[in-house]
């Protein structure tokens, strides 16, 4: 088994200049330049160095197509697009599946495959790579206790830029789930069920050990389609015509979660990244470029659930937490799907 030890990158983001989160109305006509200025307003090519490779993070929450549940084609079109126009020629579109989701079929059926085609990439599917040992630099919440015998990662993330791409929408576990949540399925293998019970502390460790391992990191939100209520597989689907962009992953979802109706700094991965220095969560402190958000509120609700997540609830927070670990090794059974 290949171990990769810690680099010496900062796992910190200093906080001595204001964030940038870009936020554009959008419409269908113009949707590919809108993409391309709010990626421009929020600075990518300082984020990204032109000369590595850029991996380009698909979000897939359901294999199905569902409005705002999944990246849309036109969002990793029109990234694709503005990055080849800049001079970003090695890119590579970067899926991950989990015990419930196909990630080919998802790429067939949310139409990210005839992208990719049309632009002659070629896509990355992590369930077939090569996964490393990795030993991070930051001190850890809870990984290194949810995996005692080691932490992994796919080897081909490291030292590459990464793009993320995440719709605008609610969750069931989180509230609302953006660009810090799509790591969630890059770094951590099929078994990432094991850490759903401290699923705010992971995101926060994984979002340091990004920090370690990309020398670029850039987000691109799509909420053309915003999704409330039990997200993500569930919600109500809204047209909102918006796009985000940062290189603050934190800041990012903070701004995307204020315009859902939330207040940032109470939901816990935003507060727990905040705190650790790995973005910031203020929205007062952040720099909203492009539209004027500070009376946008679209009510949306993050405490509903789907009768799945009830259920899992009970079992990671409530009364059959005894349980846990019996029913979270029947999932890593062969032929085992989710609860």
């Amino acid at each position: 088994m290949t171990s990769v030890q810690q680099s010496d990158r900062p796992t910190s983001t200093p906080r001595s200049s204001r964030p940038k989160v870009a936020v554009v109305l959008t419409r269908p006509e113009t949707v590919f330049d809108d993409f391309a200025r709010a990626m421009s307003l929020a600075e990518y090519q300082t984020a990204l160095p032109e000369h590595l490779q850029t991996l380009l993070k698909i979000n897939i929450s359901w294999q199905h197509y569902y409005p705002a549940c999944s990246t849309t084609p036109w969002q990793l079109d029109a990234v694709i697009r503005e990055l080849r126009s800049q001079g970003y020629d090695d890119l590579v579109p970067t899926h991950n599946g989990t015990v419930v989701v196909d990630a080919r079929d998802g790429a067939v059926n949310n139409k990210h495959q005839p992208v990719e085609m049309s632009h002659g990439l070629d896509a990355a599917f992590l369930e077939d790579v090569e996964w490393i040992d990795y030993k991070p630099k930051a001190p850890m919440i809870v990984l290194d206790k949810v995996y005692p015998n080691g932490i992994q990662i796919p080897k081909m993330l490291i030292g590459k830029n990464i793009v993320h791409l995440p719709t605008m929408k609610t969750h069931v576990f989180t509230t609302m789930t953006g660009a810090i949540k799509n790591a969630f399925g890059g770094l951590l293998h099929r078994k990432r069920h094991w850490t759903h019970s401290v699923i705010h502390e992971t995101l926060t460790d994984l979002l340091a050990i990004q920090k370690e391992i990309h020398p670029g990191l850039f987000a691109v939100m799509d909420g053309t389609f915003a999704g409330d209520g039990p997200g993500p597989r569930a919600m109500r689907w809204h047209i909102k015509d918006r796009i985000l962009a940062s290189n603050d992953q934190v800041a990012i979802d903070a701004v995307a979660a204020k315009m859902m109706g939330f207040d940032p700094m109470s939901i816990k991965f935003i507060r727990l990244a905040h705190d650790r220095g790995l973005g910031c969560g203020d929205v007062s402190q952040i720099n909203v470029v492009g539209e004027d958000i500070s009376q946008v509120n679209w009510q949306f609700t993050g405490v509903e659930n789907t009768f799945a997540s009830r259920g899992q609830k009970l079992i990671y927070w409530g009364p059959l937490k005894p349980l846990e670990n019996f029913l979270l090794a029947r999932l890593d059974l062969p032929g085992k799907g989710g609860l």
